[in-house]
């Protein structure tokens, strides 16, 4: 088992749910990511994701909460659609809910960290604040492993020609590159920002 899988495991036999109901669950999260629509949205982006957290972890003030939030934020994922982000925290409560009877405070807390990443504005919880700056640190990246996700996420996109999709990118480009700053908390914004800013720019130029 990831890493990321034996972080969930401890999570769920901390409370109480059977060896065997975690395997269901995590073969579940397994499915999702690896279906064959994904390019990006994969297992390795929540491994990513959870190792570029290994520094603020200790000042998570639930991080129980922000795992479930990692594991569970982008298991709904179609690229047409503009509901993902709720119906993946929506598919969240359900199973820890309903299916495995975890603290409705720390799902609630959960699901509010998944339903952030939507828009990845500023947030009073702090623990949103890294989890959703950590959820965007790809656009911090080495300029290969960047160009590498551009190319993903365009294939997450391949529904849409490119007279549909360049404008949308140069949109979601200019979107962030417009923002004072990209990344709201100083741990990450002192590791990412001005790569980010870098490598965004890089990807718009491109499409001049």
């Amino acid at each position: 088992m990831s890493t990321l899988g034996s972080a969930f495991n401890d999570l769920l036999q901390l409370h109480g749910v059977t060896a065997y109901g975690i395997q269901v669950l995590w073969q579940e999260v397994l499915t999702a990511y690896g279906a064959s629509n994904r390019h990006y949205h994969t297992l390795q982006h929540l491994e990513d994701l959870h190792a570029s957290m290994a520094g603020v972890w200790s000042q998570l003030d639930v991080p129980d909460a922000v795992l479930l939030a990692l594991v569970y934020h982008d298991i709904v994922y179609r690229a047409h659609r503009t509901d993902n982000e709720e119906r993946s925290a929506v598919l969240m409560r359900e199973r820890m809910l309903l299916h495995v009877d975890l603290p409705v405070h720390l799902v609630e807390r959960a699901a509010r960290h998944i339903l952030a990443t939507k828009n990845h504005v500023n947030n009073e919880d702090l623990d949103t604040e890294l989890f959703t700056d950590a959820d965007l640190s790809i656009l911090g990246a080495p300029a290969d492993r960047y160009a590498q996700y551009a190319k993903q996420v365009r294939r997450e996109f391949k529904i849409y020609p490119d007279l549909l999709y360049r404008p949308g990118r140069r949109k979601v480009l200019k979107h962030f590159l417009d923002m004072p700053q990209i990344f709201k908390t100083p741990y990450f914004r002192e590791r990412f920002e001005e790569q980010a800013r870098t490598n965004l720019n890089a990807e718009l130029t491109g499409f001049r």
